[in-house]
């Protein structure tokens, strides 16, 4: 129960939000400008979980070298994407420190997009039966 508590508290003490994968779905099908950057490497990126249709890949070792590619999007929405939440974690921190305001990252990352069944691109088969799987289906 202590560290359940505890996360809870370094959660909200996070200079970033948390959006889950339905939300980040209903946000983009709507058309809202929201910008998503998956921080995996490229290899991941066109790997087995795939990636969200909209997403830009800049690697979170190369995040803060690539800034200014991100410059114009200070004051709007950004969704941080990796395959968990732990490097967009780390990059949520560094745009929040170069002045962007409206930084997310999305819970659980392309792990959750993918056990929800959401889309994806240059994922393989592997995907697919990873996410059937996790929901409890047989393939």
């Amino acid at each position: 129960m202590m560290r359940s508590l505890r996360r809870l508290i370094e959660r909200l003490r996070a200079p970033f939000a948390w959006i889950e994968a339905s939300e980040l779905k209903r946000r983009l099908e709507r058309g809202e400008a929201v910008t998503v950057v998956d921080v995996r490497g490229p290899d991941e990126f066109v790997g087995p979980l795939g990636h969200i249709a909209t997403a830009r890949n800049i690697p979170v070792a190369e995040l803060e070298g690539r800034l200014a590619e991100l410059a114009a999007l200070e004051r709007g929405p950004i969704v941080l994407v990796c395959r968990t939440d732990k490097r967009s974690a780390a990059a949520a921190r560094t745009l929040r420190a170069a002045g962007f305001t409206e930084v997310n990252v999305l819970r659980r990352g392309m792990e959750q997009w993918n056990e929800a069944g959401l889309p994806v691109e240059g994922g393989g088969a592997e995907a697919t039966a990873r996410a059937s799987t996790a929901r409890g289906s047989v393939v």
